[in-house]
């Protein structure tokens, strides 16, 4: 009898740490959903690649700001898990579509705040709760944070203080899922090398010296580094792991 695959969606796949947990999970032997807000191509490309593993997989578009239009979103998650999957339900959510606004805590607007808010808290909070409908029991739940719940970088404290929620929220999630045997964790990520919050980490050579300076392993971290933890999560190897924050960071600011 063969064992069904399991599916993983992937929120943010299309480039950066979202690609490489995509690609990650699908080296572990399981099936891709990824989403992009607006880069379809790169998407697509990074579907490819998961199918090149011998994996299925599938990208969709999706605003995780938007929550007034989760409930189309998994109309169109439904038909494509039908359609590409030939099945109904997937069976892992990772929470990892954000993006990065630098600003001080005195300078930083309502606007900002709120687009922070939508994209980092409520937009996880709602799309995980309308997700389960579709999860299977003893699935499991990735959350993304950051190293600034644990140390400060001035410019951050709004972006930080989403993730802090969502530290708190993971606990919450894992408690009340626990009767169907969900598990629900965070991954905490230190400073990457990607493009985001415009690629400083990756391109300002100082600040790059300056991260790899307060890194007990004495440089910045890769994607790859992170990627792996996520996929690990998504396995039956992880299946004891519950309620965890696992910072990734290679021990900065120790």
């Amino acid at each position: 009898m063969a064992i069904e695959t399991k599916i993983a969606l992937v929120t943010g796949g299309s480039r950066g740490l979202g690609k490489n947990m995509a690609i990650a999970i699908a080296k572990k032997g399981i099936d891709v959903i990824i989403t992009y807000n607006s880069k379809k191509d790169e998407a697509d490309l990074v579907a490819k690649e998961i199918e090149n593993l011998g994996q299925k997989a599938a990208s969709l578009q999706l605003n995780v700001a938007d929550s007034a239009s989760f409930d189309t979103f998994f109309k169109e998650v439904q038909t494509t898990l039908k359609s590409t999957f030939k099945t109904e339900k997937i069976d892992f959510l990772v929470n990892n579509a954000g993006i990065g606004i630098h600003n001080s805590f005195i300078g930083t607007t309502e606007a900002e705040f709120d687009q922070l808010t939508n994209i980092q808290f409520k937009g996880p909070f709602f799309l995980t709760q309308k997700a389960l409908n579709i999860m299977n029991d003893g699935g499991g739940i990735v959350n993304i944070s950051t190293g600034l719940t644990r140390f400060s970088f001035p410019g951050y404290a709004a972006y930080a203080s989403m993730k802090g929620a969502i530290e708190t929220l993971t606990k919450y999630q894992a408690k009340e899922l626990g009767e169907r045997k969900i598990k629900v964790n965070v991954v905490a990520p230190g400073a990457i090398e990607t493009d985001f919050g415009g690629g400083a980490v990756r391109d300002n050579e100082q600040l790059n010296k300056n991260i790899a300076s307060v890194t007990a392993l004495g440089r910045v971290g890769l994607p790859d580094d992170i990627g792996a933890v996520v996929a690990f999560l998504c396995t039956e190897e992880a299946r004891w792991v519950n309620a965890q924050r696992i910072e990734v960071s290679g021990g900065m600011n120790l």
